[in-house]
């Protein structure tokens, strides 16, 4: 850890602050190098966001420094040779309400005019966070752009006439790759169990844990599967697409419409651009690492 904060402070990274000993390191490294880093402090805020797959603010959380602590804080880094330059809040992820998010945007806003006024110098850098959401299943509604990004819109001339030198920031990552990319498993075997037709893959959650409702998921949903090399045939089958691991965990289509398939045929799961590989147990009972092809 103390290795990577003093990469970061010598490239002049501007380091997101999570507690005090974060920016106690921070300091450290600085001094070090005869340097004055520069930080950004990730606040907890004190509301919640609801409807986002994972709530990242709000209540007791591991992620940031709680609102109320926040000015203490900023006064300890007066005095450590660190340039604060503004907030990060990131209060939820994978929502799909447009009017949610909005208002979270505005709460941030405002819990950020509060907290400025204990910074040392001018407040220089927002980060707005980001959870925009994605649809994963047919229930789910894509999320209206354009009234997050009217409300986004009165958020900067706001931002920009009380603090001039601020550089808003929104966090898109998710929203911008995850719909991107797909997942293709072939299949291994077809069997009947009591009635139940399963599909065994010969990937599974060590490659897309996500996937298999394992990844922050309240109520596990299938995401969209098609068998690739039927896609033109008629779905009138049901069955379970499950992966090669000896957990029943490892699920990827539950009691899914498809064409019948059989050996050798390819499963293809859509929405897979965040939240894959890199968020996996690729290591779980030796199995081989799958290629990653970019089109």
């Amino acid at each position: 850890m103390a290795a990577e904060i003093r990469q970061a402070v010598a490239a002049g990274i501007i380091v997101e602050i999570e507690s005090m000993t974060e920016l106690t390191r921070v300091a450290s490294a600085g001094e070090e190098l005869g340097l004055i880093p520069q930080v950004a402090v990730r606040v907890n805020p004190d509301f919640a966001v609801k409807g986002s797959g994972m709530r990242m603010g709000g209540g007791p959380q591991q992620f940031g420094i709680d609102a109320e602590v926040v000015p203490d804080v900023l006064s300890a880094a007066a005095g450590l040779g660190v340039d604060v330059l503004g907030f990060h809040i990131f209060a939820g992820s994978q929502n799909l309400n447009a009017e949610i998010i909005a208002e979270a945007q505005r709460r941030t806003v405002d819990l950020v005019t509060e907290l400025a006024v204990h910074l040392p110098g001018e407040l220089r850098y927002i980060n707005l966070g980001g959870g925009f959401g994605i649809p994963y299943t047919e229930k789910d509604q894509p999320l209206d752009l354009d009234a997050v990004a009217a409300n986004l819109h009165d958020l900067v001339e706001v931002i920009t006439s009380r603090f001039p030198q601020a550089k808003p920031v929104i966090e898109l990552g998710r929203y911008i790759v995850g719909e991107c990319g797909v997942y293709v498993t072939q299949v291994v075997d077809r069997k009947i169990s009591r009635g139940r037709t399963f599909l065994v893959v010969d990937g599974g959650m060590h490659h897309q844990l996500a996937a298999s409702g394992n990844f922050g998921q309240a109520i596990r949903r299938n995401y969209p599967l098609v068998v690739g090399n039927r896609v033109d045939e008629a779905a009138d089958e049901s069955a379970n697409v499950v992966g090669c691991l000896c957990t029943p965990l490892d699920l990827l289509g539950d009691d899914v419409a498809l064409p019948p398939a059989d050996i050798d045929d390819l499963i293809v799961i859509f929405q897979q651009g965040a939240y894959g590989l890199t968020a996996s147990p690729t290591a779980f009972l030796g199995h081989p690492a799958p290629a990653e092809v970019l089109v």
